[in-house]
């Protein structure tokens, strides 16, 4: 069933503080890809293409945000590797002198 106009804008407001706290990045880019979807379709009016497009926006930060927590983690989890090799692979290491 098709949302009106009106429902796309509430959908758009009041799903926004929702997208901020409760939805994973699967979600998140699943709704961007639907919101992207009907942008490309056309056939919105101008008030329903705006709401789209906001909606888009805080979609896309929630997924860059999953992003550069998923990016912080690999860092983290890389030092913490690097770290307990001690020295870790030797790249950096003292090498004799070629000669």
């Amino acid at each position: 069933m098709a949302k009106t106009d009106e429902q796309a804008q509430q959908t758009a407001r009041s799903d926004t503080p929702r997208a901020e706290t409760t939805l994973g990045y699967e979600q998140a880019r699943d709704e961007l890809v639907e919101v992207v979807r009907r942008l490309e379709a056309g056939g919105t009016s101008l008030e329903e293409s705006l709401a789209l497009w906001e909606r888009g926006e805080e979609l896309a930060k929630v997924c860059r945000r999953w992003l550069e927590g998923a990016r912080a983690r690999l860092d983290a989890a890389l030092a913490d590797e690097t770290d307990a090799d001690g020295e870790g692979d030797g790249e950096g290491a003292e090498r004799p002198a070629e000669g």
